[in-house]
């Protein structure tokens, strides 16, 4: 089996276990009150659940195609991990460590600065050299997030560090 089948079953099952804890360990917790609701916080992962199992399901099943140059093709952009050394495994490791500092730096930082910083950080780290695009398109992402979360669905987000608050 080729190895985006073997994602694709690893997905499916990932998705059925995700799937069985929205549909059997969520909904039982909830107070009476909140049960008549037509919206429980169990409906979306109920949803990205059957939707992950479709989607993995497809690529799964999914017919190949069996021509010389498919098979050709194939085996040149398959990942041989005797060349990870011609990937850009640095990167990928560097964009990790983002990641990690991103979350650590949430609370400290606060959520506008961290996310601009990680934005613009990991888009330089990317191959992106216009800091005049960089930043304002950061800055335009972490506000329309911060909003969409903050007044839209009335979660509280701290926007700026927790001394200037």
């Amino acid at each position: 089996m080729a190895l985006d089948r073997w994602i694709a079953l690893v997905f499916v099952a990932l998705c059925c276990v995700y799937g069985y804890a929205a549909f059997f360990t969520m909904d039982h917790l909830l107070p009476a009150i909140l049960q008549r609701n037509p919206i429980w916080p169990s409906t979306f992962p109920k949803i990205l659940s059957v939707l992950g199992v479709i989607v993995g399901l497809v690529v799964l099943f999914s017919p190949k195609a069996k021509t010389d140059a498919a098979e050709a093709s194939v085996a040149a952009d398959a990942i041989d991990h005797r060349r990870l050394g011609e990937y850009n495994l640095g990167q990928a490791l560097v964009l990790l460590g983002l990641m990690v500092a991103y979350a650590l730096a949430l609370r400290p930082v606060g959520f506008l600065g961290s996310t601009v910083l990680f934005l613009a950080l990991g888009g330089f780290i990317l191959g992106e050299r216009k800091i005049q695009i960089l930043i304002p398109v950061a800055a335009v992402a972490a506000g329309s997030i911060w909003y969409l979360v903050q007044e839209v669905l009335g979660i509280f987000l701290r926007p700026w560090p927790a001394f200037l608050i």
